[in-house]
């Protein structure tokens, strides 16, 4: 370690092996806070997350009570230690001891846990409620994590860190039009819906594309492709696994319009991802994924009246796929409508926070004593990237 440099070791699940908005924030983030000079050790734990078993808390515990520079003391020339929520909302005796010691941790909160009792027994809404109160302090990926943080348990002094996009190259689109859904075949991501609402619309043109890992969940992703073979909608839909480079560029250069349906988005990294490529987005109303709909307009502010800036839409969704039907009915057969989307989301694009953003919010919060010669914290508004 270098002397008084800034180090950070940033904690992540090992068992989240597909390609989650975790896993992207978590990485872009530790390769943003590298170039601002920061010495980031990336550290994954493998176990059974959220909770894991009393073995995988045990390594989740040596791990941050170990003091491996023996720098002390100021926060400025130590290493400072942030977890994944995923990891240390179910920890929280493994953080109360790592405190007792002088090693107090950071959590980075991408989603609450889920509510109830797990299936070993666990209260896991109580597990985080402790662990909030154990921690250094929390920062939450998005302001609708925040607020679901803030109503379950009153917790004050949330700081957010909102993440951001990489440049893409704009989307070409196709004839007819591509929609596509990237998203882990999950139950959340409710593509059995969309494929339900699509099911509804055999009389006009359209194509598209699951696109996300099949291995999360083996036994939803076996009903999704049963599902297309019953509908008879083998020619029209393609469920293809995760994919990455050329594979998963070429999905996003033929798509027309993206979709994120899940019945619960903290914020929805897709959605942005798909803006960054000029390609609109409906989103289900009620999710944090609405929030990231709004991230490029110059109100952020989603409100109902400015719907028709908004580069895509959120829907109001329960099990029945009409209304998801119909909206669909009215981009597929209005041309003026998917051109006005289309302006939107290129307009967007323009103006989408890149990562160093979100590293230099991290970077404040963790070492507010900063460092001389560190640029100051930028925000969207002064953050405008003409993208090629």
């Amino acid at each position: 370690m270098r002397p008084g440099a800034l180090r950070l070791r940033l904690v992540v699940p090992g068992n989240v092996r597909h390609n989650s908005g975790g896993n992207v924030y978590n990485a872009a983030l530790a390769r943003e806070l590298a170039a601002l000079g920061v010495e980031v050790e990336t550290c994954p734990v493998d176990g059974d997350w959220p909770v894991g078993s009393a073995a995988d808390r045990q390594r989740l515990g040596a791990l941050l009570r170990d003091d491996d520079d023996g720098d002390g003391g100021d926060g400025t020339g130590r290493t400072v230690t942030l977890v994944d929520g995923l990891l240390a909302c179910g920890a929280p005796e493994e953080l109360a001891a790592a405190a007792a010691v002088g090693w107090p941790a950071w959590i980075l909160l991408h989603m609450p846990l889920d509510s109830g009792v797990n299936d070993t027994g666990h209260d896991q809404a109580g597990l985080e409620r402790r662990a909030l109160r154990e921690a250094a302090g929390v920062i939450c990926t998005s302001t609708s994590a925040a607020a679901g943080i803030r109503a379950r348990h009153g917790t004050d002094g949330l700081q957010v860190a909102l993440p951001g996009t990489d440049t893409a190259a704009l989307a070409s689109g196709s004839e007819p039009p591509h929609l596509i859904a990237v998203a882990a075949l999950l139950p959340n991501k409710d593509q059995s819906l969309l494929l339900a609402a699509l099911s509804a619309l055999p009389d006009l043109p359209w194509t598209a594309s699951l696109i996300g890992s099949d291995t999360a969940d083996p036994a939803y992703a076996a009903v999704l492709r049963d599902t297309v073979t019953r509908l008879g909608l083998q020619g029209r839909i393609g469920i293809t696994g995760e994919l990455r480079g050329p594979a998963l560029e070429a999905e996003w250069a033929a798509a027309d319009l993206s979709l994120l349906i899940s019945q619960a988005e903290t914020y929805g990294l897709v959605v942005t991802e798909s803006i960054a490529r000029g390609v609109p987005v409906v989103v289900r109303a009620g999710t944090g994924a609405v929030e990231a709909l709004a991230a490029g307009t110059p109100d952020p502010t989603p409100a109902p009246e400015r719907a028709a800036v908004l580069p895509g839409t959120a829907v109001v969704l329960g099990a029945d796929p009409a209304p998801l039907t119909d909206v669909l009915r009215h981009w597929l057969s209005g041309p003026a409508l998917r051109a006005r989307w289309k302006a939107a989301a290129v307009d967007a694009r323009d103006r989408l926070p890149g990562w160093d953003a979100t590293a230099r919010t991290v970077l404040e919060t963790l070492y507010p004593e900063r460092p001389a010669g560190l640029p100051p914290v930028a925000g969207p508004e002064s953050l405008p990237r003409k993208i090629p």
